[in-house]
């Protein structure tokens, strides 16, 4: 039986070797001749020489070696009602056909489409469509306001933006068109040409000369035959932009290439989670961030798997049972998710006494990302669905896990609060403030990896070496920063405890809001919560918590509270100093269930702060705020030192 130890060894002791027999996972062009050259790029680039075409790898090759009628794509929307399937055939005719509608608007190889989408197969059609003649596209999340979405047309410029009508939400319709000629008419740059998706719940009448319709474009290439085929690639050529939060306010456009991203993938898939051909996988988040690039379209199509695109919530669409629900009509094998969608299942059903109107007996794995995988959660989701749960960290930059539970190559003891070990290709350091070794495990750093990054992860930001070596290779040379921070136990597992600006200083001691955050949310009535650092005129900072709590809780809030701030003290503690822990109905969230902790704490510091474009529902601040204005915990000092 194969080791993860072995496995990672053998990368270790020779990283080209291992990397060129992963590389024939896929079908090239020109295979290349070796894996990694240190002297192109900002650290090196992956396959350089190497020919290949992402669309043809996920599309064409299934359907030539006999794949063609298995399914590719289920869409499945439980807000409209609506469920389309699609086999390997079907998906590559209108991948083949959207195409060549892109190569009649003028869009060219290296030309860059911005994908502005909710989650409906055209999306997916679209970003594969780009990938087949080479353009890049550059999938912003549907329902971005348009001031974020023009800093995205300014630095992306591309030829074209592929829209819709609308998104939906479980109560409401988006206009996309109207923020959509909003955002070009801020913008500096203008796109030749905007194409339209017609969703038939509320459609865009705003048409302009420079619009066109989805379906006429693609009826009419349909009527004349009209097909493209895959443009050959340079294994170096980029993918896609994606891009994320900067510092300064100005977006990160993250860029991946074409062929160490599809080496990268089809190896998770195979070795990380466990999925092959024919099987269903369904990662239950939006084309608008980085898994559903790499876990809805581009991932599971490279193994031949079919992948969902699901448009809705876990809750409320129509219930807290609608994940059961897809797991058993579609025989998912695998479900990757963010803890956030468990912790609402959670609070909303705390018995899983849904789960008992469903057969999930084809789920074999439950991944959770995106966040830290709190361990109560972990043990609800393993008790109720009698399946292994499994954390795994990464990020946009990376593309693919950096640390995981290989289900595929051996499936390790679970720790909980920790998303296990290092895959091949990442060698992770845990670093003082002087970049030097902290040198004894379960010592509190920065996490960074070594140089050079594995295959699949950004070779640089769009246009912008040096931004990419400022945010992040300059800090600690050598290594990338990937502004976590955490430790490695003496098993060598990692342990994940907050972003790098969320470990908070009170009174001189260093302390990790993730551990704080791990024992509130042990406690039996709390279904989420969040921790934060904020300014505090005698100790520096004093953290604060906000819980949530689940349905159903007879105890008072206040007592809760206490108990709360008394599990703390016991579990860590009194130098944690947590004596504020308030009850709140919301924590305020991006439309991916990330909690916005940055905002609440400029709140708390009475700081001004610029409304967060990706969040749920801006109502939460104020709830938020007036929580904290009852608590009397809205720093004047602050303001005033400010």
């Amino acid at each position: 039986m194969v080791r993860y130890r072995d496995v990672y060894d053998s990368w270790k002791s020779d990283p080209d070797e291992f990397w060129l027999k992963a590389a024939r996972g896929i079908d090239w062009i020109e295979a290349p001749e070796k894996a990694f050259n240190p002297d192109a790029g900002v650290y090196g680039r992956w396959f350089d020489g190497g020919v290949c075409n992402t669309s043809y790898n996920c599309l064409d090759r299934h359907v030539e070696g006999g794949l063609g009628e298995e399914t590719a794509l289920i869409y499945d929307s439980p807000i409209t009602g609506k469920k389309r399937i699609f086999s390997y055939n079907a998906l590559l005719d209108e991948v083949a056909t959207f195409a060549a509608v892109l190569k009649s608007q003028g869009v060219e190889k290296g030309d860059r489409v911005i994908v502005y989408m909710p989650m409906v197969p055209e999306a997916a059609i679209a970003m594969l469509a780009c990938s087949r003649i080479g353009a890049i596209h550059s999938v912003v999340f549907g329902g971005f306001a348009p001031h974020e979405l023009a800093t995205r047309i300014n630095d992306a410029q591309p030829k074209l933006i592929v829209s819709a009508s609308c998104g939906i939400e479980p109560n409401r319709i988006i206009p996309y068109k109207p923020m959509l000629d909003s955002a070009i008419a801020q913008a500096s740059h203008k796109p030749d040409g905007c194409i339209i998706l017609q969703r038939e719940e509320h459609l865009a009448d705003e048409f302009g000369a420079r619009d066109h319709d989805w379906s006429s474009l693609l009826s009419e290439a349909r009527a004349s035959g009209q097909k493209a085929e895959p443009e050959p690639m340079a294994a170096t050529d980029p993918l896609y932009i994606l891009y994320t939060s900067g510092t300064t306010g100005q977006p990160k456009g993250v860029v991946r290439d074409t062929g160490g991203h599809m080496v990268a993938l089809k190896w998770s898939m195979d070795n990380v989670y466990d999925v092959k051909a024919g099987q269903t996988f369904w990662a239950a988040s939006d084309v608008g961030w980085v898994v559903g690039h790499s876990y809805i379209v581009y991932a599971p199509l490279l193994q031949g798997c079919a992948t969902i695109m699901f448009e809705g919530k876990p809750v409320g669409t129509p219930d807290a049972g609608v994940f059961w629900r897809v797991i058993e009509e579609h025989k998912v094998t695998a479900l990757f998710t963010a803890p956030t969608a468990f912790r609402a299942i959670k609070k909303e059903d705390p018995n899983a006494e849904l789960l008992g109107n469903y057969d999930t007996s084809s789920l074999k794995t439950l991944f959770l990302a995106g966040e830290r995988a709190d361990p109560d959660t972990i043990k609800w989701a393993e008790t109720m669905l009698k399946v292994p749960v499994i954390d795994n960290w990464w990020q946009t930059e990376t593309g693919w896990p950096i640390t995981a539970n290989p289900r595929g190559i051996e499936l390790l003891s679970v720790k909980y609060g920790s998303s296990t070990v290092p895959m091949p290709g990442y060698e992770i350091h845990i670093l003082d403030e002087g970049g030097h070794e902290v040198g004894s495990p379960s010592t509190l750093g920065a996490v960074c990896i070594k140089l050079p990054l594995p295959p699949g992860c950004l070779p640089t930001l769009w246009g912008n070496d040096n931004r990419f070596k400022s945010s992040y290779l300059t800090h600690f040379p050598g290594y990338y920063e990937t502004s976590d921070a955490g430790m490695i136990d003496e098993d060598g597992y990692l342990h994940i405890m907050a972003r790098t600006d969320d470990i908070i200083n009170v009174a001189g001691h260093r302390l990790s809001t993730g551990g704080m955050e791990e024992v509130l949310s042990s406690h039996p009535a709390v279904a989420e919560c969040a921790v934060l650092g904020a300014f505090c005129e005698l100790k520096g900072q004093k953290p604060l918590g906000l819980i949530v709590l689940k349905s159903g809780v007879t105890q008072t809030p206040e007592e809760i509270e206490k108990e709360c701030v008394a599990l703390v003290r016991s579990e860590i503690g009194a130098v944690a100093a947590l004596r504020n822990v308030m009850v709140v109905q919301r924590l305020p969230k991006t439309r991916s269930g990330k909690i916005l902790r940055a905002t609440i704490r400029k709140i708390a510091d009475g700081e001004d702060f610029k409304m967060p474009a990706t969040i749920d529902d801006p109502v939460i601040l104020d709830e938020i705020t007036d929580v904290l204005k009852a608590h009397d915990l809205i720093s004047n000092a602050a303001v005033a030192s400010a």
